[in-house]
């Protein structure tokens, strides 16, 4: 699948060069990172599990977006809502509006399984930037609460502030 942006960016299907590539550009912005990943989406995708989307600027890869048609995390697990999963942009391409391209692609690809998206997302302030992306384009926490390693995060419950602590949004699509 290709989906033109502007002239200088595509976003396309990941191929097996991206996930190398991708690996050492986050891990050279001080990114946790590894191939582990990548290659786990591409079998995902592979097996017509994910579709598994890249933005491609200038030639290099430079973010990615992977979409389950049914989920397999959080509150709407199994129900036969597509998520969203593992959305980023290289730090140094952002503000270019690759994110926007790559969210605009999964959308489109979301809603020809149903109308409601949903995504986890971080509480860190390392994910500051993908909070208010998802919230300026309509999508509102689930009233699950917070998550914690896979579960519901129970009040006063303990929990780090880390990856693994995320808040469940939904958008109604069409």
């Amino acid at each position: 699948m290709i989906y033109d942006i502007k002239e200088k960016l595509v976003i396309r299907s990941m191929e097996d060069q991206d996930v190398q590539a991708i690996t050492e550009a986050e891990i050279e912005q001080g990114w946790n990172a590894s191939v582990t990943k990548y290659q786990k989406r591409l079998a995902d995708q592979r097996a017509g599990k994910a579709v598994c989307l890249v933005a491609e600027y200038e030639g290099r890869p430079v973010g990615y977006i992977n979409v389950y048609p049914t989920g397999s995390e959080g509150p709407l697990a199994g129900k036969n809502y597509p998520e969203i999963v593992d959305f980023g942009v290289l730090e140094k391409n952002r503000g270019q509006g690759i994110g926007t391209a790559l969210m605009d692609a999964a959308e489109k690809i979301a809603v020809t399984y149903a109308d409601t998206v949903y995504l986890g997302v971080g509480l860190h302030s390392g994910y500051g930037a993908a909070q208010r992306m998802y919230i300026k384009r309509g999508y509102i926490p689930d009233g699950s609460g917070v998550w914690y390693r896979g579960k519901v995060c129970e009040p006063y419950g303990k929990c780090a502030n880390d990856d693994d602590l995320v808040l469940y949004l939904v958008k109604k699509l069409g």
